[in-house]
C-alpha cells in the first residue's frame, strides 16, 4: 500500500491530462496530494480530475496555455483558491512535433513552436512557481528534460535536443535558490517512453533509419520516470539535481565539476556565491512586491 507521504500538499501540474504528466499525477494523488492540472486537451483533463474526485475533493482542472503567464498565474490561483496554496509544482508540457525540420520549409511560427513549449513554459513556470512558493516558505519544482538534453540525439530530433538541453541547463542554474527562498529546482530526463510523443514519431508517414532506431530502442518503464519525479519531490536534499530514468532504473546525472581552465578564478567564484544570495534576497522582495499587486 501507498503511504500518504505528501498528505496535505498540493500540486500544480503542466500538461497531465495523458502521458508522462498523468502518471505523475496519479502517484501524487496516491500519496495524499491535492492535484492541480492545467493543459489544452480539456476532455482528458476534466475527466481525470473528476476520477480523483469521486470520493472526495482532491483535484481541479483549468484550460490552460503553459506558454502563457496569464494562464500560469491563473493556474496557481487556482491551486491557491481550491487548496490554499502549492508546494508542488511538475512543469511537463512538452512537443516534439515539428522537430525534424533541418530540410523543411522556412517557418518562423513552426519552428519557434518547439521552444515556445518546451523551453518558454519551464522558464515561465518557473517564476511564477518561485515567487508563489517563496511567498508560502518554499517548495520544489520539477520539470520534464530528455535524455535528450544531455547527449547529441538524432539528426530528425536537433530542435528537441535543443530545447531539453535548454531545460537541463535552466534547472541547473538554482543552486543557490534553496537559499534565498528555500525553493527547490530538479528535472528527470526520461529515455524511450511508450506515451503519445513516442506514437506520434513512429506514426510518421516517411519511413526512414530513424523509425528503426526507434523502434529497436529499449524502453524506460512510465513507472521508472515516476519513482524520478517522486524522489525529486519528496527528498529535500535534492536541489539542482538531474535524474535520468532509464530502462534499467535512475541514476543521477553527475555535471562536470569545476571550469576545466586554470584561467578562472575560483576565489572571485566563491565571492559571488558568498555575496549573491543577499543580494537575490533583496530583488525576490521587489518581485514579490509586484506579483501580489498584479
Amino acid at each position: 500500500m501507498t503511504q500518504l507521504t505528501l498528505q496535505g500538499k498540493t500540486a500544480v501540474l503542466t500538461g497531465a491530462s495523458r502521458g508522462i504528466g498523468k502518471a505523475v499525477a496519479d502517484a501524487l494523488v496516491a500519496r495524499g496530494a491535492n492535484v492541480v492540472i492545467g493543459d489544452l486537451l480539456d476532455k482528458e483533463g476534466q475527466a481525470l480530475v473528476d476520477g480523483y474526485n469521486s470520493t472526495e475533493k482532491r483535484a481541479a482542472y483549468i484550460h490552460s496555455d503553459a506558454t502563457r503567464y496569464s494562464d500560469i498565474v491563473a493556474l496557481f490561483q487556482l491551486a491557491e483558491k481550491e487548496f490554499g496554496g502549492v508546494d508542488i509544482a511538475v512543469l511537463n508540457a512538452g512537443i516534439i512535433s515539428h522537430s525534424n525540420n533541418l530540410f523543411g520549409p522556412f517557418d518562423d511560427v513552426g519552428d519557434e513552436k518547439m521552444m515556445q513549449v518546451n523551453v518558454n513554459s519551464v522558464i515561465k513556470g518557473t517564476k511564477v512557481a518561485v515567487l508563489h512558493m517563496a511567498r508560502r516558505g518554499g517548495g520544489v519544482i520539477v520539470s520534464t528534460a530528455s535524455m535528450a538534453g544531455l547527449y547529441s540525439s538524432a539528426l530528425e530530433l536537433a530542435p528537441y535536443t535543443a530545447s531539453k538541453h535548454a531545460v537541463v541547463g535552466h534547472t541547473r542554474s538554482f543552486d543557490l535558490l534553496p537559499a534565498v527562498c528555500n525553493v527547490r529546482v530538479n528535472c528527470v530526463c526520461p529515455y524511450w517512453v511508450e506515451t503519445d510523443l513516442l506514437t506520434y514519431l513512429k506514426d510518421g508517414e516517411t519511413q526512414n533509419p530513424f523509425d528503426t532506431l526507434v523502434t529497436h530502442s529499449p524502453r524506460t518503464k512510465v513507472q521508472t520516470v515516476v519513482e524520478a519525479f517522486i524522489t525529486l519531490i519528496e527528498d529535500d536534499t535534492r536541489k539542482g539535481e538531474t535524474l535520468l530514468a532509464l530502462p534499467d532504473g535512475i541514476k543521477v546525472h553527475d555535471r562536470p565539476t569545476g571550469y576545466q581552465s586554470t584561467a578562472i578564478d575560483p576565489p572571485h567564484v566563491q565571492e559571488y556565491v558568498k555575496t549573491n544570495v543577499a543580494f537575490m534576497k533583496a530583488q525576490l522582495a521587489e518581485a514579490l512586491k509586484r506579483y501580489d499587486q498584479a
